[in-house]
């Protein structure tokens, strides 16, 4: 496991537009979340320490901001072949244990994952009504390992802010997490 920070990808970046397979087969993009108060995009997979300390809270936590008109996608960029605990039936059986009520989607390629500049697990983007990024940083300051309660407390304030038209500071707390699994050859630039 190699502990790795988000990029911070530019605050006010548009987001990347996708075209990703879900659990079931269907294809979700960008556009079916026109109309949303705001998006969430979340890097993830199942087999991360760091997604496994706080996918109670996490659950949970995208419940109450779709209940509120936010949008929320999780996606998996890890290479299959290497990490199969990552596979799409893996991620199937994960929404069922967590309870997930969020599209999980599978990023074969890789592609989704570089055009957003991820580069951890979990590493969460918040985008506008207007699809551009508002917060991208930290769940909370809570790690495997360091006795602090997984509250969610850095992403809550953030989709608070964006849901009630305040302004979000513009330092925030990278994620860290797991190194995003890029198939050999595959790794980025950034």
């Amino acid at each position: 496991m190699v502990v790795t920070p988000s990029n911070m990808l530019e605050l006010g970046t548009p987001a990347p537009d996708f075209r990703l397979s879900d659990t079931e087969g269907e294809m979700v993009s960008l556009s079916d979340f026109a109309g949303a108060k705001a998006l969430l995009v979340i890097f993830m997979c199942n087999h991360c320490p760091y997604v496994k300390h706080i996918c109670q809270v996490l659950a949970y936590l995208t419940k109450e901001c779709q209940a509120k008109g936010v949008a929320v996608v999780g996606i998996n960029s890890n290479d299959v072949e290497h990490y199969p605990d990552d596979s799409p039936a893996k991620m199937k059986e994960e929404i069922a244990a967590v309870d997930y009520t969020f599209p999980y989607l599978y990023d074969e390629t890789q592609e989704v994952a570089k055009a957003y500049h991820a580069a951890c697990t979990p590493d969460f983007f918040l985008f506008d009504r207007e699809f551009k990024l508002v917060y991208r940083g930290q769940f909370d300051s809570s790690r495997p390992g360091n006795d602090e309660p997984v509250t969610g407390a850095d992403l809550r304030y953030a989709l608070e802010a964006v849901l009630n038209g305040r302004e979000i500071p513009e330092n925030q707390i990278p994620s860290v997490g797991c190194n995003i699994k890029w198939k050999p050859g595959n790794e980025p630039n950034y």
